[in-house]
């Protein structure tokens, strides 16, 4: 019997609505606060001197704070909607970008490109894109054929390429050059302080990858019956499941040249969405989008504030969140 789908619009309109203006909130409040104005106050010192014309608050705004939050929010998106996908696709709650290694497989192919010494694109976000894919098919071949249960299976081979992407990145920085260390390992870590115009451009190749996801929502909610039952309602599985595949990998490849190593983004936003509006991906896509790009925007602020010696890695703030939530997922899953 084919899945009923029921109407959406106005949950959908909704759920864009109060998701975008929280992201819209939380957008105001990254660019209003940094390391010199660490209160909300700062929103209302940001719009006076904007209005008077403050020309060093105003680049401060518009070169510094500005590209980092917009970087943030494309930043989280990404790796929100990437873990919505491997998700679905893999049909298991604690698939992640991050935990099955394919951000730590993107990142060596981008430190790669950089021992090359090639250009952010095509060059890096091409090795980058070349690694992540490698990483995600060595998983899926060595989590199939396994006999114990295949969440277990994927989680176990993700953790193992995760580890060994570790390694080839450690090896990486002892041959990188002295001058290249310190930023790499800032990078390793989610560092989004280097955030330009240059790097923003690449959302064109991102965005796209969104409206793919999106029209491909319906098939993915099928995908979820499993795949014997999505082919006899009349979907290409193989062919879906490679588009899908494919865009989110790119997608994520892409992110991690810019941002670097971002954890646990791609596992928390879903699950939270999930439990919260239920399981309709048609929903749950554009969801994923808005609600990634504000929790990590959010994340950034924290970093950016919390210390007073200085900023902080965002990976860090993601991990001290992320880790917690996905051993309690892991412990849950073993009830």
């Amino acid at each position: 019997m084919q899945p009923v789908f029921r109407p959406i619009g106005k949950r959908l309109l909704l759920t864009c609505t109060v998701l975008g203006l929280l992201l819209l909130a939380v957008l105001l409040f990254g660019a209003a606060m940094g390391s010199s104005s660490r209160t909300a106050p700062a929103i209302i010192d940001l719009l006076r001197d904007f209005c008077q014309g403050d020309s060093t608050r105003t680049t401060i705004i518009y070169k510094i704070r500005l590209p980092r939050v917009l970087l943030a929010a494309l930043t989280g998106a990404t790796l929100s909607l990437g873990g919505l996908v491997f998700q679905v696709l893999l049909r298991n709650p604690l698939a992640d970008p991050y935990i099955l290694g394919i951000s730590g497989g993107a990142a060596v192919g981008a430190i790669t490109g950089m021992l090359f010494g090639i250009a952010l694109f095509p060059g890096l976000t091409a090795t980058a894109f070349a690694g992540s894919m490698i990483t995600l098919a060595i998983v899926i071949l060595l989590s199939s054929g396994v006999k114990t249960g295949r969440g277990d299976s994927l989680l176990l081979a993700g953790v193992m390429m995760n580890a060994f992407a570790g390694a080839l990145i450690m090896f990486l920085i002892s041959i990188l050059q002295t001058n290249q260390l310190q930023h790499i390992l800032f990078w390793l870590m989610g560092d989004l302080s280097m955030a330009d115009a240059t790097g923003l451009s690449l959302a064109v190749l991102i965005l796209p990858c969104y409206v793919v996801i999106f029209v491909l929502s319906r098939p993915m909610n099928l995908l979820l019956t499993g795949q014997e039952a999505a082919a006899s309602l009349g979907i290409n599985v193989k062919k879906i499941s490679l588009i899908l595949l494919i865009t989110s990998t790119f997608m994520i490849s892409l992110v991690v040249c810019l941002s670097g190593l971002v954890g646990f983004v791609g596992l928390v936003i879903p699950h939270i969405l999930r439990l919260t509006l239920g399981s309709d991906n048609r929903l749950l896509v554009p969801a994923s989008i808005l609600g990634g790009a504000t929790y990590l925007v959010f994340c950034d602020m924290l970093a950016r504030t919390v210390s007073a010696g200085g900023e902080l890695p965002v990976g860090i703030i993601t991990a001290l969140i992320g880790a917690p939530i996905f051993i309690a997922l892991l412990w849950r899953s073993r009830q």
